[in-house]
């Protein structure tokens, strides 16, 4: 049978433009389908606000971009992506006015930790050493380690619960709440096992390239990648949802940058009954509550090392991060939520008219809540920064509804693409030789539910790609 395109990718997130622009280099030819009027999925700036004020829908900051190893082998400067560093990837402040940082000296960040800074690099050094032989090896489908013995001092730490290793490890709260934050990434309660790794892998790649973010917005990222991929021949369809699977009759092989109960969903789309029910049993996490503020000037922190850094983590202490991640995960919505704060505008003059600012906030909160969170998020801003309400011009507020809405991938507001546990760190969508099939021979998942999951990395794209090249076209992709 001849088909019109070798391939075809349904949605442009970064895993499906990864996976697009793999198989493309490797001369196939390969056609992207996006519902939205842009590509980009969760890759998407908006003057949400007022006139002037650029805003990241969804992703911010990216630590996980600059790194991934398929990202850095493109020529995406090419195409007009530039990264903005901030002095510091993260500060955490606390109440007493001071704030722990992430930088990239290891020096500088445990100067910032008091007693704890020397337990800090005892502790870190080693992990950041051992980076460039375990990365790769962590952030892709399960397999032997090239390094076993750097993994396995790496797993030590990252199988832990991020309260056990923080009490562990550190006496003071400004390293323990340092680490929470990190951990919180994972929109798990801190006493859970494995929510040290997320955390450890965000301190490590801090500390090496830093948390950098695209100029202009992270619509940049999105647009290099369109950009590339279609200069080596690629094709784009936007405003385009694909609603039936006959609808893709015209490529040999469909992958899908979407969720399970997407898939479950796509009409003519039907799979063996063992493997449909490990999809309706994939389980997804928590939401999020999201605000994104037109400012009058610079957030008032109270810490000066806050004013330098691209992100701060609003949370204080590990109890009250601990005790509000553990509240979401039981349905509740927090008094205190745990806090991430973008400041763009800072370091990149683009993103709001002169003397103007922009702030990007989001809390955790239950599956499909629609409680709005603002007040909430305030209060908890004004703790550290007195007076934040008084430089805020307008508002743009986006709950678990609103996200889904806008980017269907994100289930009940989950942007994680899937609970990110033991169980499903590897297997995630279901229990197969690779992830990334399906019983059916020529359809593939690229998207964040599967290994090695959420990020803006374009490796689950690449993986599936990965696989797609060698099981239909005798290619070999590496990185």
């Amino acid at each position: 049978m001849s088909y019109e395109f070798d391939a075809v990718v349904v949605g442009s997130g970064p895993n499906g433009l990864a996976a697009a622009i793999a198989l493309q280099q490797k001369g196939l030819s390969v056609k992207i389908l996006e519902a939205k009027p842009t590509i980009g999925g969760g890759m998407r700036s908006m003057p949400l606000t007022l006139p002037g004020f650029i805003h990241d829908v969804c992703s911010a900051v990216h630590p996980m971009g600059v790194y991934s190893p398929f990202f850095e082998a493109l020529p995406l400067q090419e195409y007009g992506l530039e990264w903005v560093y901030p002095e510091f990837a993260l500060a955490h402040p606390f109440a007493d006015g001071k704030a722990a940082v992430l930088a990239g000296s290891l020096t500088e960040t445990a100067q910032s930790l008091g007693i704890d800074g020397e337990a800090y690099i005892r502790f870190m050094e080693p992990l950041i050493n051992s980076w460039d032989n375990i990365g790769k090896d962590l952030l892709g489908p399960l397999k032997i380690p090239s390094h076993p013995f750097d993994a396995a001092k790496f797993g030590v730490s990252a199988v832990s619960s991020a309260v056990g290793l923080a009490n562990r490890k550190f006496k003071d709260q400004y390293a323990k709440g340092l680490l929470a934050g990190l951990a919180a990434h994972s929109v798990r309660p801190l006493d859970h096992k494995v929510t040290s790794a997320i955390g450890l892998v965000l301190a490590v790649v801090g500390h090496k390239l830093g948390w950098p973010f695209p100029k202009g917005g992270t619509q940049s990222l999105a647009d290099a990648l369109a950009s590339y991929f279609l200069a080596i021949g690629g094709r784009i369809e936007t405003n385009h949802r694909v609603k039936s699977f006959r609808e893709l009759e015209f490529a040999k092989v469909k992958l899908f940058d979407l969720t399970p109960q997407q898939l479950l969903n796509m009409g003519d789309l039907r799979f063996p009954s063992l493997y449909e029910m490990q999809l309706k049993n994939y389980r997804y996490g928590p939401g999020i509550f999201k605000v994104d503020y037109a400012l009058s000037e610079p957030v008032p922190f109270k810490a000066e090392a806050c004013s330098k850094a691209g992100t701060v983590h609003i949370g204080g202490t590990i109890e009250e991060i601990a005790e509000a991640e553990k509240s979401v995960w039981e349905g509740q919505h927090p008094e205190k939520p745990f806090i991430l704060f973008s400041q763009h505008s800072m370091f990149d003059a683009t993103r709001a008219p002169e003397g103007k600012h922009t702030g990007w906030a989001y809390c955790h909160v239950p599956a499909g809540s629609t409680v709005d969170m603002t007040a909430a998020i305030e209060k908890r801003i004004e703790v550290f920064a007195p007076g934040f309400r008084d430089v805020v011009m307008e508002r743009h507020v986006m709950n678990t509804q609103d996200l889904q809405i806008y980017n269907p991938n994100y289930i009940r507001g989950d942007i994680t693409g899937g609970v990110t546990d033991m169980w499903q760190l590897f297997t995630r969508p279901a229990v197969r030789v690779s992830p990334y099939t399906t019983p059916l021979s020529d359809v593939y998942i690229c998207s964040s539910s599967t290994p090695p999951g959420a990020g803006v990395h374009g490796l689950c794209g690449f993986y599936a790609a990965q696989r797609v090249a060698k099981d239909h076209f005798g290619i070999k992709l590496t990185l």
